[in-house]
């Protein structure tokens, strides 16, 4: 009964987190679209749902998320099968950059895209610069990560003895994938497309750098009703809009997962033959994909009025061309720095409180199901945008009983909120793993749960913290959805930076806002080149 009750003192410490900085906002903004003068308005959020440009909105969201994840999953399973099931030289270091595009902040995606694709571009001769087709080619680099990841993980699980079977006896190539293969990665084609396109259907800085105020999706449409035309009802009420379509899919997606405990024998990678030339080259192709905006954006960044200097990054300490800044470029970038470790370091906190418990594995059916409810409540920050949490912020925690209007932790906070599923499903099954006898073996021995905690699950999961350590801070050092709601022009983060020196003309803005989406990227991608070198993986995990 003791142990019991301290779980619980336990488990009420995260859970006042949750309901104080994610449930009160959130509530507090569906409350905005449904009591927007202290009485029940159902009548308002049923006319903005019935707005002609609300429909533009959310078929635009709706077929662009759909386009964008059909072509990433279609691209991203031969490549799954190659750097899962082979083995050649270079595979690791490819598997990272299927990664990177994933962690790397949503305004630089934007920005390498934009660049890659302008009429001084390599590509600008398609005329593709501000279409649909540019949002979809920049929103399939963000997320072909996430197909590349959760497939291929269960690719690598599949017991190859059955295949091996079904080819001895005589079945071909193509039957043994359609008949064999194929139903077995299912429920990891299925979940990995159900996260992509909640991906998708919630960017926020991909559309808004690629789009501009021409297309909209939910998110960014939320974003500009709320600063442009302050017309908070209506951006309530597609914020209910957006958190009942993402519920939905974040429920398909965990009817989907499950991870096939297969033996390591069976897991060995084979090398290359003459029969996979075809998917590996296509893997180049992909390759050549993520690569080339970055290069792109590398070598803009070097040019100044036609030639190659280090002008751009030199800038980054001035406020740039008729001040379009009020602090220097560095200085944002100190401030990101600043937020990612505080953020980094309250997700870290209160996530592996909740792995930690959420690991334990009750055996009866009624705590078992108690866990998994738990356990929800802190993957629901996945389904509210980041800019529905923000909006959140902004309406409900400037004033009593949580008044943080004036306060350098608001922003910490908020992105802490947006990692914590991250840092949750990380840690969490490497805990799992953990033999419970060994537990039990050191309390039999005298320790208590502290001893046992730092002699038997700290030794197992000093890697996964490591890892969600090195994701959140990722995460927070390149969040623009909520900080573009909270973030104050005399203290802007990096990617708030980027965004406004985009937003005033002159090639000097410009080639600083390439450069300090180099700078960003460069600092993500130095973090998760870190954390895949941990071999712990996360992004499959949703």
């Amino acid at each position: 009964m003791r142990r019991n009750l301290g779980v619980a003192t336990l488990a009420a410490i995260p859970l006042a987190v949750i309901g104080v900085f994610f449930l009160y906002p959130v509530g507090g903004m569906v409350a905005r679209g449904f009591w927007p003068d202290g009485s029940l308005d159902v009548h308002g959020v049923l006319e903005v749902l019935g707005r002609s440009r609300v429909h533009r909105v959310l078929w635009f969201t709706v077929w662009t998320a759909g386009t964008a994840t059909l072509l990433a999953v279609g691209a991203g399973l031969p490549v799954a099968f190659v750097l899962h099931r082979l083995r050649f030289g270079g595979s690791a270091a490819v598997r990272t950059l299927m990664v990177l595009p994933f962690v790397l902040p949503t305004v630089v995606v934007g920005v390498a895209f934009g660049q890659l694709l302008r009429p001084t571009g390599p590509l600008g001769g398609l005329g593709l610069e501000g279409t649909p087709a540019a949002i979809i080619a920049g929103l399939v680099f963000f997320n072909i990560g996430v197909v590349v990841r959760t497939v291929g993980a269960f690719w690598e699980g599949i017991d190859r003895r059955t295949e091996e079977a079904a080819a001895t006896l005589g079945a071909s190539p193509f039957r043994v994938f359609r008949t064999v293969t194929l139903p077995a990665l299912v429920p990891a084609v299925v979940s990995s497309a159900s996260v992509v396109f909640l991906f998708c259907a919630t960017s926020f800085g991909v559309v808004l750098t690629l789009g501009g105020l021409r297309y909209s999706n939910i998110e960014t449409e939320i974003y500009l009703l709320t600063t442009q035309e302050l017309d908070l009802q209506a951006a309530a009420a597609l914020s209910i809009l957006q958190l009942v379509m993402i519920t939905v899919l974040l429920v398909l997606s965990h009817r989907t997962r499950r991870t096939p405990a297969i033996a390591q024998a069976v897991r060995r990678a084979r090398r290359p033959g003459f029969r996979d030339t075809g998917l590996l080259l296509w893997t180049a192709v992909v390759t050549a994909f993520l690569l080339v905006p970055l290069v792109t954006l590398a070598l803009a960044s070097l040019r100044d009025g036609g030639r190659w200097s280090l002008s751009n990054y030199r800038a980054l300490q001035t406020t740039g061309t008729d001040n379009a800044l009020l602090v220097t470029a560095t200085s944002g970038l100190l401030r990101s720095l600043e937020i990612a470790i505080q953020a980094a370091s309250f997700a870290l906190v209160l996530g592996s409180v909740v792995a930690w418990l959420v690991s334990r594995r009750p055996a009866a059916g009624w705590r078992r199901r108690l866990s998994a409810g738990f356990d929800g409540v802190f993957m629901l920050p996945l389904g509210v945008s980041a800019v529905t949490l923000g909006f959140g912020f902004l309406i409900t925690l400037d004033h009593p009983p949580v008044d943080l209007r004036t306060s350098s932790l608001l922003i910490p906070i908020a992105q802490a909120m947006v990692a914590l599923p991250l840092v949750v499903r990380t840690v969490a099954p490497v805990l799992s793993a953990v033999d419970p006898r060994l537990r039990e073996a050191a309390a039999s021995l005298g320790a208590g749960p502290v001893r046992v905690l730092l002699a038997v699950d700290l030794p197992h999961a000093w890697r996964g913290l490591l890892a969600a350590t090195g994701f959140a801070f990722a995460v927070s050092l390149g969040e623009f959805g909520a900080t573009s709601f909270l973030a104050r022009d005399d203290s802007p983060t990096l990617p708030v930076v980027i965004f406004q020196l985009l937003s005033h003309p002159g090639p000097a803005n410009f080639g600083m806002a390439m450069a300090a989406s180099v700078v960003l990227a460069a600092a993500t991608g130095t973090v998760m080149l870190l954390v895949d070198r941990l071999r712990v993986g996360s992004v499959g995990a949703f």
